[in-house]
């Protein structure tokens, strides 16, 4: 027997021992083998685990994507074609000229009009690039609009354009001496603006006027534009926006006060606002235009000697609160009757010194006239009578005998 190996013998098994490197090997190997196989089949069902489920994540983020993006195209058409919009009323208000639509478009996606901007913006220039006969584009004038999302992208464009809702027209007639609660009443009453939207573009919104360009809304004046919205007649739509209807007496009123009207007021020492709250005076304060420049002229005389004469005089002032502004004041308005009659009351017991705080009405031409050129006098007091004929003193004991003598009914 080989002495690397040996032999037991039994009766039904026998065991064989060897010590054959080579016969080891191959079984490790084999075992080894084995091993292998099974992790590699493990490994494989892993792998095809992971690769299922990769593909269900892409298959879920395809659609997610797809989902959101058909929602934002719902949400882009809707802003364009208004489709689900609502019909509530949102106020827009453009205190000045708004020159790109960029700028526009933000104004109404920061009003809740529109949600998707930025594909609005895009929308607008390439329709404009291919649809010449009515741009979107801007200017849009300062002004208040009422919009709502079921005008859809281009018609909330055009009506800040100032595009007028209907051809229907009125002409309508503002006489010399109207107050701005005059001019919304007859506007609203002929359906040409809401009388909110007046209010507002009258207290709020800038006009590129040279008289009326930096004018500020005053705490101590009711009506901002009271003074420039110009007496003449007018031709408007109907619903016509609040801004164009301004506009009109606006652009009249510097048509008529030129830059000569305003040379003139210069040499005399006063503001383009101190002619017109003068003449305003003037044309509530005269009968005719013939009285015009006399009452200037000691209206002039007045202001010029404010030591002796501190006040006016003039009970058309306090007149113009009592009669205009009071019965037009809202309960949600900033301030009472009273606290503006303490700026415009100018009779003999006040304590307004010289001008009240702004115009009383909206004087016509004559009137600014005599306030730019008033007569040669030293009259310093006036009065009429029943009739409209007018008196004159320069001192107050002649003053009080005249009334005596011509109207003794006056109160003095």
């Amino acid at each position: 027997m080989d002495n690397n190996e040996f032999k037991i013998s039994e009766k039904k098994s026998d065991i064989y021992f060897s010590n054959d490197v080579q016969s080891s090997n191959n079984l490790e190997t084999k075992k080894g083998a084995a091993v292998s196989s099974g992790e590699t089949k493990k490994a494989a069902k892993r792998k095809k685990k992971k690769g299922i489920g990769a593909t269900y994540l892409f298959f879920i983020i395809v659609i997610a994507c797809s989902m959101a993006l058909s929602i934002y195209a719902i949400f882009c058409m809707n802003d364009i074609l208004a489709i689900t919009k609502t019909t509530s009323s949102v106020t827009v208000s453009l205190t000045q000229k708004i020159e790109t639509s960029d700028d526009a478009i933000d104004t109404l996606s920061s009003n809740g009009l529109l949600r998707c901007k930025n594909f609005c913006k895009v929308f607008v220039k390439v329709r404009d690039k291919f649809i010449h006969s009515s741009s979107l584009g801007g200017p849009y004038e300062a002004g208040v609009y009422y919009l709502n999302g079921k005008m859809g992208l281009e018609g909330m464009l055009i009506t800040l354009q100032g595009d007028n809702a209907t051809s229907e027209t009125i002409q309508l007639t503002f006489p010399e001496g109207y107050t701005v609660p005059d001019i919304i009443d007859k506007l609203a009453e002929n359906d040409v603006c809401d009388r909110n939207a007046l209010i507002s573009v009258i207290q709020s919104t800038n006009f590129d006027f040279r008289l009326t360009g930096d004018l500020k809304l005053n705490d101590s004046v009711p009506y901002r534009l009271e003074g420039f919205m110009f007496p003449d007649t007018y031709e408007f739509f109907i619903d016509e926006s609040a801004a164009s209807a301004v506009r009109k007496f606006l652009q009249q009123g510097n048509n008529v006060y030129t830059k000569k009207y305003s040379d003139r007021a210069k040499e005399l020492g006063y503001t383009d606002y101190e002619v017109i709250t003068i003449a305003s005076i003037i044309q509530k304060e005269a009968a005719n235009e013939d009285q015009m420049k006399l009452i200037s002229a000691i209206i002039h005389n007045r202001l010029e000697d404010t030591v002796n004469f501190p006040t006016l005089g003039c009970q058309s002032t306090s007149d113009y609160i009592t009669n205009k502004v009071a019965p037009s004041l809202s309960s949600q308005a900033s301030h009472s009757a009273d606290y503006y009659m303490t700026y415009y009351n100018t009779n003999n017991n006040s304590t307004v010194v010289g001008l009240p705080a702004g115009p009383i009405c909206n004087p016509g031409k004559a009137a600014i006239q005599a306030a730019l050129h008033p007569a040669d006098s030293d009259a310093r007091f006036f009065f009429h009578d029943n009739s409209g004929e007018m008196y004159t003193a320069k001192t107050l004991q002649e003053f009080k005998e005249k009334v005596e003598k011509y109207a003794p009914y006056l109160e003095h």
